[in-house]
């Protein structure tokens, strides 16, 4: 690279030779043929200026075109969409009304008291049905058959000692009267209990057989009246007050004033009723361990039989025979059990 120094003096040496050529050069005088050219130079410039002015107007005009074209389009474009929007509802299949869809329904459980009651429409006291066919009339009454502590027995040979008293704590309730195809029962309010040995027992409803289901040394009676309780742990425990025949009972004929018309329509009587009444005067009993005395003759039922009987009147025997001349089950095999009589 060369220095600056070389630069600016080479600079120097030029300058003057420049200023000679422009000042001493001669100021030439512009030739007809020059002038002529003026004229002409403007009309050039003219020409050139008009074109640009044309194409401002034809763009404005070629926009206002575009503008109606773009409007034009879009309103094509509408129509279009409007028919090919009525084409896709025309070619859409109708709506289907909503269907509900069918559901299997559950199957229904049934519990061991729904086939109790469904046995129970099938036995009888007599004939195929009676009792020497419970056991196979259902499978849950198979204790019928092969149950070892089978009610009723006759009860012999008791081992009398003393046994714990009976304390029945029994007040006048409300009850009603059914006709259940078996026999007639009395259900009964909340409230009545019976407590024996330490254990508390509510009484649920009382029952009647003709003649009595038990026997006392062989010996059987006009009726039988069942009381059947149960505790906390759903056991029985049933008080058996055997009828005999002698005066008319007041507890009878309040039950009896209650029958219904028809079998199963139940009947809810006006007055109450007190069942201490319908117990003997002594509370000695008989007590062992049994069976329900119908379908399906579930056994660990705690029994208590009283010794002494309660008179009915030979009237009111016949009303319940008219219903049921003979609904009681035949005597069962002790099968070696234990029983227990009060001295």
């Amino acid at each position: 690279m060369r220095p600056p120094s070389l630069i600016l003096s080479l600079l120097f040496m030029a300058l003057p030779a420049y200023a000679s050529d422009t000042v001493t050069k001669p100021i030439k005088q512009a030739s007809a043929k020059e002038e002529a050219s003026v004229p002409l130079k403007d009309e050039i410039k003219q020409l050139k200026e008009t074109p640009i002015k044309e194409s401002k107007a034809e763009a404005a005009a070629r926009k206002k075109e575009a503008q109606a074209a773009d409007e034009l389009a879009l309103k094509i474009a509408e129509r279009l969409a409007e028919i090919r929007k009525d084409k896709d509802d025309v070619s859409k299949p109708a709506a289907r009304p909503f269907v509900r869809p069918y559901v299997i329904p559950a199957k229904k459980t049934v519990s061991a008291d729904d086939k109790s009651k469904k046995a129970a429409k099938h036995w009888s006291y007599e004939g195929e049905e009676g009792p020497l066919a419970w056991g196979k009339l259902n499978p849950s009454n198979i204790k019928c058959d092969l149950g070892e502590r089978q009610s009723p027995i006759d009860i012999r040979d008791g081992i009398k000692v003393e046994l714990d008293t009976l304390n029945f704590d029994y007040k006048p309730s409300q009850f009603q009267v059914i006709d259940t195809g078996h026999t007639i029962q009395v259900n009964l309010g909340a409230g009545n209990y019976l407590n024996v040995s330490g254990k508390n027992f509510e009484l649920n409803q009382l029952h009647f057989h003709r003649p009595s289901e038990e026997r006392v040394n062989g010996k059987g009676f006009e009726m039988v009246a069942h009381l059947v309780h149960k505790d906390r742990d759903a056991k029985l425990a049933v008080v058996a007050v055997l009828l005999e025949l002698g005066e008319p009972h007041p507890v009878i004929q309040s039950v009896w004033n209650n029958l219904p018309l028809e079998k199963n329509e139940i009947v809810k009587a006006l007055k109450n009723l007190d069942v201490t009444q319908l117990l003997p005067k002594r509370h000695e009993y008989y007590t062992y361990m049994g069976s329900l005395t119908t379908p399906p003759c579930s056994e660990g039922v705690l029994w208590m039989v009283m010794k002494e009987p309660v008179q009915i009147s030979p009237e009111q025997s016949a009303i319940f025979a008219r219903l049921y001349p003979h609904n009681a089950r035949p005597i069962q095999k002790t099968s070696g059990r234990i029983i227990k009589e009060s001295l």
